[in-house]
This record gives C-alpha cells, structure tokens and sequence, in this order.
C-alpha cells in the first residue's frame, strides 16, 4: 500500500507552478544558456505572466498531458524591465543581488527565477548570525568519517556546493546578516568558480569546478544594512538590482486579494472581504509607507515599514476572522486594530503616528462624504487601546 504524502502548508514555486514550467518549455525551442531549462524569454513570461493572453504550443511540439493553449499568470507584481535585467545577469553567470526594504518581495522573486532557470528552488542557504561556513562550502558525516576517514561518501554537500555539480542556481537569503568571514566565502566561489577539499587531497574529489549554468542569487533587505556590511570585494561579484514597493494601487490591492485568498484556501476556507475593504486597506498602507496620501496630505510615517507582506497578512486576518466568526463584526470594523498591532511593531510609540493620519487623512477623508471612511472615523476609539 503507497503512503499519501502529507499536504504542504506552501509548495515551492517549481511544484506549484508545475504545469506553466512545463507548458514553457515546450512553447519556446529558442536559445538557451548552459544548463537552462527555459530560455531567457520564458522566464521573463513565467514570472511576470502572458498579459492574460494565451500561449499556444507550436505544431508538433511534444504536448504530454499539456493543453495546447495557457495562460501563464503573473506572479511578481513590479517591472518588467527589472525581472529581465535579473535575467540578463543570470544568463551571463554572475551573482545577483536583491536589496530592498523587507516585505517587497525579493525572496519570492529569487525563488521564482531559480525555479524557472533550474527547476528547483530548493538549494538555499538562509543567512543569520548563525550561519557557518561550512553551510556555503561542505560538511562531514562524523559517523562515516570516524569509520573510514575522508572519503567522497562521507563529504555532506552544502547548497553551494549542490548547486556547482548540477549548474543550478543557488539562493542565499539575507546575505547581509551572514558574518564578515562567512560572506568572504562567496568571494572565492563567485571568482574561482570551484571549492577545494583539501581532506580529499590527491583524489579526483579534491576540486569541485562548478558545472555551466551555475550562479548565486543572494537577497538583502535595506534595512539590515548594519549588521554585517558586504565588503567592496563581494560587491564587485553581484549585479544589484533594487526590489521596491508596487507603485500602482490597482495592482497591489489585486495582488493582496489574491495572496489573501490563496492562504484561506490552504485552509478550505473562503475569502469574502469586499474589495472596498480591501482597497482602504491598502491606501492605508501606502500613505503610510510614503509619507503622504494620494490627494497630497502629509502623513507622519511609523518606524515599521508598512510592506505589501504586511497588507497581506492582515488582509488574511480579516478574512479568516469572517470565515470562522462570520456574524460577530464586520471586517472593516477589525482593521484599526490590526494596523495598529503593525504599526507598534517597531516601535509602541508609533500608535500616536497612526492616531495622527487618522484625524487627518481619515477625518478629511470622512468628511468629504466617503461611506467607507466615515465609517472608519468613527472607529478612531480603537486606536487608543
């Protein structure tokens, strides 16, 4: 008897996105780089989606189990421009960088592109305090050591490591909070392309050289910039590219509603926020993310950063409190409460922040005759618990 395998709180982008990566694949024969699955092209398309145009596959193109015409859908909301310049330096084999403030989706976007480019997204190193070198370069099953010294067997492959076999991509999250001596380790491997194992000295396993199409996609957050500052060596071997906020208020609030919505069917729950809920929702965010509101109103910004992450969270929050409480309030009457748990976060003081934009933006908001924020004017009692 086969055992079913257990359900996934979140599945990786390559399993997810299964059918698309397929269905690319087969829709585009074009150039690819060494050790590619997609060509350059397709990735760009995987990530940011067709436009809702449907693909079709070409005659005699091999179509197993693959409709003949699909929609690829978007999956990062942000540049087009910036998603190919990610590629351009993928395909070139050099390190890229991800930096931008926490919350704007970079981890998600590197997942995408090692999934699309490798077929896996798995081979990561997530950087803290914590990480070691061994963690970048290789490890040692003890046991197997002590019983026959060091051999190939006994050697445990980092990620990094994983990923020059193969020629993959591998992905090393919040680079920046990896100590000094931890990050010069990436210095050697982006520019010598190999890891020595001196133990296995005299062997043919005493070099691993990475394998075409291998590269490092690495993520910083602007904030953390303190805690461990990349050195100009390290610099020098990634192309930066800069993840920011959504501009477009359409865009971010369609995309809050549709991540909120995944995560209450993960649970088998639906998601019946209104989208005037959802859309105040998100322009609170976003007055408070920058400093001013959309007619122009100057708004005191908290420490937090008010990321479209967080807006999903909280969008999540509402839903689920409607699934599971469904006549006890309405979700607007919840939101005040939750941006207010997002605002103290870094700061408790930051709650007469939130105080603030709501006697002015809210209250100028309210007055103007908008049912929505009338009604959230009158919530403004929450904000002082």
């Amino acid at each position: 008897m086969t055992a079913t395998a257990p359900a996934r709180q979140v599945e990786p982008a390559e399993d997810a996105h299964r059918e698309e990566l397929a269905f690319l694949a087969a829709h585009d024969d074009g150039l690819k780089p060494p050790g590619w699955r997609l060509t350059p092209r397709s990735v760009v398309t995987f990530i940011v989606g067709s436009g809702g145009d449907a693909l079709a596959l070409p005659t005699g193109a091999q179509a197993d189990g693959l409709p003949k015409r699909l929609v690829i859908s978007p999956k990062f909301v942000g540049e087009r421009a910036l998603v190919e310049r990610a590629v351009v330096t993928l395909a070139g084999e050099r390190g890229l960088l991800l930096v931008g403030e926490p919350g704007t989706a970079k981890s998600m976007l590197s997942e995408l592109l090692a999934a699309a480019v490798s077929g896996t997204s798995q081979l990561t190193v997530q950087g803290t305090a914590g990480t070691t070198e061994d963690q970048l370069r290789y490890g040692w099953n003890y046991a197997m050591l002590l019983a026959e010294g060091p051999s190939p067997r006994a050697l445990v492959p980092s990620p990094v490591l994983s990923a020059m076999r193969t020629g993959g991509v591998v992905r090393v999250e919040e680079v920046t909070r990896c100590r000094p001596e931890v990050q010069d380790a990436l210095v050697s491997i982006l520019s010598d392309r190999r890891i020595a194992v001196p133990e296995l000295s005299g062997t043919d396993a005493a070099t691993v050289h990475a394998a075409p199409g291998f590269t490092v996609i690495a993520t910083a957050n602007l904030r953390d910039r303190g805690v461990s500052e990349m050195s100009a060596a390290l610099k020098r071997r990634f192309n930066f590219e800069a993840v920011g906020p959504i501009g477009d208020l359409a865009a971010e609030t369609e995309l809050v509603r549709r991540q909120a919505k995944s995560a209450l069917e993960r649970v088998g729950a639906p998601f019946a926020v209104d989208d005037v809920v959802l859309e105040v929702l998100v322009t609170a965010f976003r007055d408070l993310r920058d400093g001013v509101s959309g007619e122009g109103w100057a708004v005191e910004r908290p420490s937090t950063v008010m990321s479209t992450a967080e807006a999903v969270s909280v969008a999540t929050a509402l839903g689920l409190a409607d699934a599971y409480f469904p006549s006890d309030r309405d979700p607007l009457s919840l939101l005040p409460g939750h941006l207010l748990g997002v605002v103290r976060k870094d700061d408790p003081a930051d709650a007469a922040k939130l105080r603030g934009y709501w006697d002015g933006a809210v209250r100028r908001r309210a007055e103007s005759g908008a049912r929505t924020w009338r009604r959230l004017w009158e919530l403004r009692d929450v904000l002082e618990g």
